[in-house]
């Protein structure tokens, strides 16, 4: 009996909790569908087509409205125009970034991704800097960039021809080419331990848009100490954060100040440089959450425009069984053009 009292009294408390916070911002927030209490709008949005409930939302209440996820407001901008105005005519004023829970456990708010003000913009611009000395955008990148290519083309061959599922091949080349920027050296597709951090990274990209994460960034407060794919991204997160500060200890006994190697030996020598600094951004923290997000922007993004690639040339053999002259020439073209 005692337990049935006390889960009365906390579901009662929860919705005068959410009825409270849902009321008391209404004067300050554009106007929406009226919520539930603690559900939000949740059950007026069909999660199979999200983008036509944002259309009907918009017609109804503006192209700038509220929707509640659970008890937290959401201010939507839809449509081209409003969207040009909020990011471009007042881009200083929208720069800042929302928290996403799942990802703060072990992000804290480093690096470039979820970052934002001075700290955003410090670590931007020294990645952006760094990477383009390594060859971003420039014509000496192009190298790697074959090199890779022909260990990926080295590993196609080896199915013999057999049905295979390329997914995971084709996510080792993209990660490898980031390895090769941020440690200098690239892995075998054999080596283990790289096997291992493709598995780690790989499992967090699908975990984190996954239904029960976004329950999760919702009603995080509630659910935090239960068991759930938020511990699995954690855990997965822990793993790749040790294996990058085992690379960043074996680069402070190398380093040489005359010859930075890679991203590495760059962020190192800027922590020395503001050492004295106390509001300096260049740090451990900042240095390892960097490298997860390289990670993290530049593997999944390229592997799956060579899976779609690889299905457009299956669909239009035609084009699959041009000279090999002319795929060479314009595989220069598309390297040069995006990196």
């Amino acid at each position: 009996m005692d337990t049935v009292v006390v889960l009365v009294l906390s579901l009662s408390c929860l919705l005068l909790l959410s009825l409270w916070r849902q009321g008391s911002g209404k004067g300050r927030l554009p106007p929406g569908p009226a919520p539930l209490p603690i559900i939000g709008n949740f059950l007026q949005i069909d999660v199979k087509d999200i983008s036509n409930s944002l259309a009907n939302f918009s017609k109804v209440y503006g192209p700038v409205f509220t929707l509640y996820f659970g008890m937290k407001p959401t201010v939507v901008i839809h449509g081209y125009e409003a969207v040009k105005e909020a990011l471009i005519d007042y881009g200083e004023e929208f720069s800042g970034r929302d928290k996403f829970p799942v990802v703060d456990q072990f992000n804290k708010r480093h690096g470039i991704i979820f970052s934002d003000g001075k700290r955003w913009k410090d670590m931007r611009r020294f990645s952006l800097m760094t990477l383009r000395n390594f060859g971003m955008g420039k014509r000496s990148i192009e190298d790697r960039v074959q090199e890779e290519a022909r260990c990926l083309v080295e590993e196609l061959r080896k199915t013999n021809g057999l049905p295979c599922d390329p997914t995971f091949i084709l996510g080792c080349a993209p990660c490898n080419l980031i390895c090769s920027i941020i440690f200098q050296n690239r892995f075998d597709y054999k080596d283990q331990n790289f096997l291992k951090l493709m598995k780690k990274l790989n499992e967090n990209l699908k975990l984190l848009s996954s239904p029960w994460t976004q329950v999760y960034n919702t009603f995080h407060t509630f659910i935090d100490y239960l068991p759930g794919s938020h511990k699995t991204i954690l855990e997965n997160a822990n793993y790749v954060i040790n294996f990058i500060m085992e690379k960043v200890r074996e680069h402070e006994k190398t380093l040489d100040v005359n010859n930075p190697r890679d991203f590495i030996d760059c962020f190192l020598m800027n922590m020395e440089q503001e050492k004295h600094n106390k509001q300096s951004e260049f740090t451990y923290e900042n240095l390892v959450t960097c490298a997860t997000d390289l990670f993290a922007a530049g593997t999944e993004t390229t592997s799956m425009t060579l899976r779609y690639s690889l299905l457009l040339l299956v669909k239009h053999p035609h084009v699959a069984g041009r000279t090999t002259c002319e795929n060479y020439m314009n595989s220069r073209r598309i390297v040069r053009r995006y990196y």
